[in-house]
């Protein structure tokens, strides 16, 4: 009865035209792929239509009962180069301001509906991750990198505010007001090293393994509590608005609600004999 009364669903099946989707029936995990194999060499560029699907995708993915966890990654050797120069930046330039403002205000959905899924959701970064690129492994609750990662948010670059997409919200809570203050005014690349010293990603991985390292973290991740983690990725968002006593409160709620589900019942069984608890997220 749950499923029919939060009108859940299944992704399988789901046709993705400009991004790549593959799904794991074993491990459950959900790897999207940045993938413009038509222009290889621009390094995964976004477009119009690629941003409106991974806006649908993610908002898909809050009613998807057989994904519970997603890799975010990249075709080939890069991540994402941001907005295609000719089939975006040119574009906009020819837009009106209600045209312009229909625009970012999409691009910003895509943000929001990758902190509304309750998927924890695992970046894969390699190579170039530029512009919004960058926002989408920040907008990833756990990143995993290569050393030879290059990230840059160069709004700058082009004659815009570093304040696109949630980046002056998002990014000083990953790595310091300091440090987010100097990427965003400069546009310059933070490389895979410096990246992990500054907490911007969590593990750095050899170039050929970095999507294999986020799928097997997502899929422990998939093979734990998801309804609790899910619950997790909510609280981590909403907490940023509230006082301490407010968030100690919502937890209060929150660890109430999760200490009702199966799950915490097999915990308990499961330590009583001994044993690992096989969680199933309800």
């Amino acid at each position: 009865m749950h499923d029919l009364a939060g009108n859940r669903t299944d992704l399988t099946g789901y046709a993705a035209q400009h991004v790549g989707l593959a799904l794991d029936p074993a491990t459950r995990v959900a790897t999207v792929t940045l993938d413009r194999l038509d222009r290889p060499e621009r390094k995964n560029p976004l477009t119009f239509a690629a941003y409106a699907e991974l806006r649908d995708l993610f908002r898909a993915l809050a009613y998807a009962d057989d994904v519970k966890a997603v890799v975010l990654t990249g075709a080939g050797e890069n991540f994402c180069s941001g907005g295609d120069v000719h089939e975006i930046i040119g574009p906009l330039t020819q837009l009106d301001m209600p045209g312009l403002l229909a625009f970012t205000r999409m691009t910003g959905d895509l943000v929001k509906a990758m902190r509304a899924c309750p998927q924890p959701v695992v970046a894969a970064v390699d190579g170039v991750c530029a512009g919004a690129g960058a926002i989408l492994a920040l907008a990833s609750d756990i990143r995993y990198a290569t050393a030879r990662s290059r990230t840059a948010f160069l709004f700058t670059r082009v004659g815009l505010a570093g304040c696109d997409m949630g980046a002056c919200a998002l990014l000083p809570r990953v790595i310091g007001q300091g440090r987010a203050a100097e990427l965003l005014y400069t546009g310059r690349s933070m490389d895979g090293e410096e990246g992990e010293r500054w907490g911007f990603f969590n593990r750095l991985s050899a170039p050929g393994e970095v999507l294999a390292e986020a799928q097997a973290f997502a899929a422990q991740l998939a093979a734990g509590p998801t309804f609790a983690h899910g619950m997790t990725k909510k609280m981590l968002q909403q907490e940023w608005n509230m006082g301490v006593d407010e968030a100690i409160e919502a937890e209060a709620q929150a660890q109430a609600i999760c200490m009702m589900t199966q799950d915490f019942q097999r915990a308990y069984q499961a330590f009583v004999g001994k044993q690992r608890p096989q969680f199933e997220g309800n």
